[in-house]
């Protein structure tokens, strides 16, 4: 185990229209019976921690906020991003030498309270900190199970925003003043970026002329790098700017761990064979205790000086011990080879598998870049297409029963008009 590995902070955004966000939703809250993700550990579930609990749905506390003219979508198109999701994270191994469960809780915590300072308290739908998945790689070095935590905050960005009054106002005079402040969802004047400045606090420009920009998700990561570090929080330094390091490939990140765990098992095979191999260095006293003692004339015995005997004893003991400690070895031994050779089977099963894609990636990335991206925007496609379906089917589900309702209404009320009920209602009354 490495134990002057870097640990990073990092908190990156993900952004999510009110479609879109239903898949984010059944995963932060644990809404699937079963994950794609295999590290998800549902049984732990319980453990995961909200510092705030959407009761609803993520969409209907948007519907809340909006009927409660809290925050606004004036002006936005239907397939606006309107949910931001904030994700903070740090290695694993920094949150297991720290005290595991409960350093993680209270670190979460403190992250929460920085996301409230970004979005605004009332903006944030959900905060949830994750603590049922298992970091394999991690779980194989330290022999016991390691999980990953991290949080996860949905968020409304929200911008105070300033209504003016119109030419259409039918009092010139207003035109161009304040007619209302509202809190508007906006993602992009959320999250602005900032201009460079030199030493002189002068404007930076590139050789074309253009601003030279610090980008906003960057100057995220730089505030909750100092808001942690200023809450006493230390051992680990701000994620590297404009790395993708922490966010490899699904397929990339499996074959890296597994090559890792590889090397690392197999290391571990060499050095108790090592241990093992450290035993034949008595063969030679083995001979010499061989050689001790004489045999006497005229019987079968063996006679051995003091200094002999105590030599004699002394090996035994040893062999003794020697014996158990070979036999566990040897044991532990057969179990890592067994687990090495799974291991090479399943990276050897992994390259067989991928060989062709990183060859076409050699080849020609941009276009195995641009075929993947089609995929995975088919894939959203689909399942943006099978929400609309879905909504349409709930949509005319409900105009049926109202329907239905109506229809009932109806011909209540026609029956109440007709004469032979109200020849009833006649007779009921004289009856009376």
């Amino acid at each position: 185990m490495d134990k002057n590995k870097t640990n990073y902070s990092v908190a990156r955004v993900e952004t999510y229209t009110k479609t879109s966000i239903t898949k984010a939703e059944r995963h932060n809250e644990r809404k699937n019976k079963s994950y794609s993700n295999m590290n998800v550990d549902l049984e732990q579930t319980i453990n995961n921690i909200h510092y705030k609990r959407c009761e609803t749905t993520y969409n209907e506390k948007l519907k809340e906020l909006i009927d409660s003219k809290q925050v606004s979508l004036r002006g936005l198109r239907d397939n606006a991003k309107l949910f931001d999701e904030l994700i903070f994270d740090i290695n694993s191994d920094y949150f297991e030498k720290h005290g595991g469960y409960e350093f993680a809780k209270e670190f979460y915590e403190r992250a929460f309270h920085f996301a409230e300072q970004e979005m605004g308290t009332d903006n944030i739908i959900s905060a949830v900190m994750h603590a049922d998945e298992i970091n394999t790689a991690l779980t194989v070095e330290y022999g016991k199970t390691i999980y990953h935590y991290h949080l996860h905050v949905v968020a409304l960005p929200v911008v105070r925003k300033e209504v003016k009054w119109t030419k259409k106002c039918k009092d010139k005079s207003l035109v161009g003043t304040t007619k209302e402040i509202i809190n508007q969802v906006s993602h992009s004047n959320k999250w602005k970026s900032e201009q460079v400045l030199d030493n002189q606090g002068k404007p930076v420009y590139d050789k074309k002329g253009n601003a030279v920009l610090i980008k906003s998700y960057s100057l995220l990561q730089d505030r909750f790098f100092k808001y942690m570090s200023d809450s006493g929080y230390k051992g680990f330094i701000r994620g590297v700017k404009g790395s993708n390091q922490e966010h490899l490939e699904d397929l990339q990140f499996k074959i890296k761990k597994d090559t890792e765990r590889l090397e690392n098992i197999t290391n571990k095979v060499e050095e108790k064979e090592a241990s093992y191999n450290s035993y034949m260095k008595y063969d030679k006293q083995i001979e010499d205790i061989s050689n001790l003692g004489k045999e006497k004339k005229f019987t079968k015995k063996v006679e051995l000086s003091k200094e002999d005997y105590e030599t004699l004893t002394t090996y035994a003991k040893k062999g003794i011990i020697a014996d158990k400690e070979i036999y566990e070895l040897n044991s532990r031994i057969d179990n890592l080879r067994n687990a090495v050779d799974k291991w090479k089977s399943l990276y050897d099963d992994i390259v067989e598998k991928t060989k062709d894609y990183f060859h076409a990636i050699k080849l020609a990335p941009q276009k195995v870049t641009n075929f993947f991206k089609s995929l995975f925007d088919k894939e959203k496609q689909d399942e943006l297409e099978r929400q609309r379906l879905e909504q349409e089917k709930i949509q005319a589900g409900k105009k049926a029963r109202e329907q239905a309702r109506e229809k009932a209404r109806l011909e209540k009320q026609k029956l109440k008009n007709s004469p032979e009920y109200k020849k009833k209602r006649r007779a009921d009354r004289d009856a009376r």
